[in-house]
């Protein structure tokens, strides 16, 4: 049982220096997971258990001690299937112990891996092996036939010493390919001195001539960046391109020589060196070669989804445009501009249909009828996708408001993943009497008033902030997109009273369930007026209510506390601590409150109530601002009045733009006119970038500079470099 205990603690502390936090952290992480929390619950509520660690640190935790509980297993069965065949020695237990990663440990499993018949394999049931252990001898006297005639025969069909001879270099070459050691040293030198290279196979099925750059191409290994291998992989997946990697060959055959061959006198020496240079062209290079891609395409995608998800969370922690009557304009040039009437509260109040681009082009009747819509209905905000049509909708748009009196603005949204939506089972259920199209524009304005609430009913792979998404693991994405989406709306909170099950089923706890039952309660009895009447919610256990309850809001009931992000668990001290100040629940946010909060000593007060400080902080916080949305601090959306076209821009120009995707190599800005302009990387700061990531993220309003306009490509180039700095 002790030596359990020990081999626990140092699988606990191995996480603990890999993740740079605390032994104590990764306990009690690892025992609150085991209990059945869940990670939001963790971060937001056991913030004294874990010394405030956030949910991307708790689910590394998690990660890394299922890979190492994984890793465990595999070391006690490769351990009892080399124990069944009498070949388990202790030497051999320590070295498998020792093993840190799943691909040493096979290297060390693979001498004693049941293999399909080799040529090795017929050698051994030949009755060769004995031969090939004497060569390794490196014998100084005797003769090689004479040795070699001991083995010859017929039923064998070994019919020849150079039969024999043959044999016992197979067996060979396979001992020197399952030697783990060699292996290892191969696959690190490889990766540290050879290069990756392509050529073109097929330059007929590369039509735009996407993978022109990768015809003839060669970099080293080492130093290849992960977008360049998933294009390298999406190559020779579309069957463009050849890939292959060289290694230096001839380094590598002095270290096999070094290592296998004992003695130079021995005639042994030669046979042993036709057997090590086989067993590596045959076996070893071209295994390290898959074994080398596999890393690099794991490494590629790792950084492709680390992308993907850092941009999908800035989509979804957009500041939204509370309070505002939207008019949504879903652009087409035949069938027509649909429109969508959208007010604060996300009801549509006027669906409709204008035509003002060609071929139909009632542009007077459509202007008309724009006014009408904005007059009527109070409109100061006006949402434009920004899909065929964006660009001549929005300055019909614009030209239109030059004209009114009023203060209206402009936004283009993207509308990517809209017409996903609009087509799914969710937006036939949430408006059945409406045509796709209209889906779409209501679909557009709601993500201008709460783009969290309207992108949950999108798969996130369908919002259009990827890079190579489709040439990674869809499992590994879809798992990191839904983590992502979880982490947003725990952070944010929900209001039961409003939020649909598809924002529901993302809250910690809940399933879709659970959350199709709550809005079915909903809809049958009214609104909840606290939030014990959640109890009541059909597969709503105890467990669920726990790590769910605190993330969900009601704004307008009976307990004021319930639309804080405060835990009910402690609403007992959070009302001793308001009584023992002189206020009560109906005082939150009041000026008073905030005033008397400021002055309280956290450290006193916490362990009278017998809390941890951390705790008390968000409590007050809470207190403070009882409906705070993380949201409302970032800055807001760029509101617009006119339109710029590509002739417009000249080299020098300062614009202001919207960050709409980031990748690698830089990042995508909309400046207003049709095309994204691209930031490279070199051009995001005058100071070395790692990442542009580093620099800017989805979402963040910035100001930019015209590098160079390509109007026949209808390509913008842009910087973010101050001229004349």
């Amino acid at each position: 049982m002790e030596k359990t205990i020990n081999k626990q603690d140092q699988i606990l502390e191995m996480i603990a220096q890999e993740l740079s936090i605390s032994l104590k952290q990764v306990k009690n992480t690892i025992k609150l997971l085991e209990e059945g929390n869940t990670v939001p619950f963790i971060a937001r509520y056991r913030k004294e258990l874990t010394d405030a660690l956030d949910e991307v640190q708790i689910r590394d935790i998690m990660e890394r001690w299922q890979y190492i509980q994984n890793l465990e297993q595999r070391k006690e069965e490769i351990v009892r299937l080399i124990d069944e065949q009498g070949k388990l020695t202790d030497e051999l237990q320590v070295q498998i112990q020792k093993a840190i990663k799943l691909q040493e440990l096979e290297d060390i499993y693979r001498p004693y891996k049941q293999k399909r018949r080799t040529k090795a394999t017929v050698a051994k049931e030949k009755g060769l092996e004995p031969f090939a252990e004497w060569l390794l001898t490196f014998p100084l006297s005797g003769s090689q036939d004479e040795k070699a005639k001991e083995f010859l025969s017929e039923e064998m069909e070994v019919l020849t010493v150079d039969d024999v001879v043959a044999g016992a270099k197979d067996i060979i070459a396979e001992w020197v390919s399952d030697d783990a050691n060699s292996r290892k040293w191969i696959r690190e030198e490889t990766t540290r001195t050879g290069t990756i290279e392509s050529s073109v196979k097929d330059g007929k099925k590369d039509e735009k001539k996407i993978f022109e750059m990768y015809y003839e191409y060669e970099e080293p290994i080492s130093k290849i960046v992960p977008h360049r291998t998933l294009a390298l992989n999406r190559g020779e997946k579309e069957d463009v391109l050849r890939i292959s990697v060289k290694p230096n060959v001839d380094f590598v055959l002095r270290y096999l020589h070094k290592k296998w061959v004992k003695d130079e006198r021995s005639f042994a020496a030669s046979i042993v060196q036709e057997a090590y240079e086989d067993g590596y062209k045959r076996l070893i290079q071209p295994s390290i070669e898959r074994e080398i891609r596999n890393e690099l395409t794991e490494k590629a995608e790792e950084q492709a989804i680390m992308i993907f998800s850092e941009n999908l969370r800035n989509l979804l922690l957009q500041p939204p445009l509370k309070g505002k009557v939207v008019l949504a304009v879903d652009p087409a040039y035949r069938t027509g501009c649909k429109l969508a009437v959208v007010d604060e509260t996300g009801k549509v109040h006027k669906i409709s249909v204008i035509y003002p681009h060609p071929p139909v082009s009632k542009t007077k009747e459509a202007k008309a009828q724009i006014i009408d819509l904005l007059k009527t209905f109070q409109v100061k905000m006006v949402a434009i996708g920004n899909g065929t049509a964006s660009r001549e909708t929005e300055q019909f748009i614009a030209d239109i408001l030059k004209e009114l009196q009023e203060e209206v603005f402009y936004l283009i949204v993207n509308e990517a993943g809209a017409s996903v939506y609009s087509a799914s089972d969710l937006a036939r259920e949430e408006f059945p009497e409406l045509q796709v199209e209209e889906r779409s524009a209501v679909s557009i304005a709601r993500r201008l008033q709460d783009p969290l609430a309207e992108l949950v009913k999108i798969d996130p792979k369908s919002v259009g902030v990827g890079q190579y998404q489709h040439d990674v693991s869809q499992k590994k994405l879809t798992e990191s997109l839904g983590f992502v989406v979880e982490t947003a709306v725990n952070q944010v909170g929900v209001n039961v009273n409003t939020a649909s099950s598809s924002l529901l089923q993302y809250v910690a706890g809940l399933s879709k369930t659970v959350a199709n039952n709550i809005v079915k309660k909903r809809e049958e009895e009214g609104k909840f007026t606290n939030r014990k009447q959640l109890k009541k919610i059909p597969r709503l256990g105890a467990k669920t209510y726990e790590q769910a309850i605190g993330f969900l809001r009601i704004v307008d009931g009976t307990e004021p506390l319930d639309r804080t992000g405060i835990h009910p668990e402690s609403y007992p001290e959070v009302i001793k601590l308001l009584t023992n100040l002189g206020f009560s629940t109906n005082d939150l946010g009041s000026p008073a409150l905030m005033e008397s909060l400021s002055s309280l000593n956290i450290s006193q007060l916490a362990e009278e109530l017998g809390m941890g400080e951390l705790t008390l902080k968000d409590i007050i916080d809470a207190l403070v601002r009882p409906e705070r949305d993380p949201r409302d601090d970032l800055p807001k959306p760029l509101l617009k009045k006119d339109v710029l076209q590509l002739d417009d821009l000249t080299a020098g120009m300062e614009l202001q733009g919207t960050v709409r995707n980031v990748v690698d190599f830089g990042a995508f800005v909309d400046i207003g006119v049709k095309q994204d302009g691209l930031v490279h990387i070199s051009k995001l700061s005058r100071k070395f970038v790692k990442h542009p990531l580093d620099i800017v993220s989805v979402g963040d309003v910035v100001t930019v500079w015209v590098d160079s306009v390509d109007k026949n490509k209808g390509r913008v180039s842009l910087t973010m470099l101050t001229p004349n700095e």
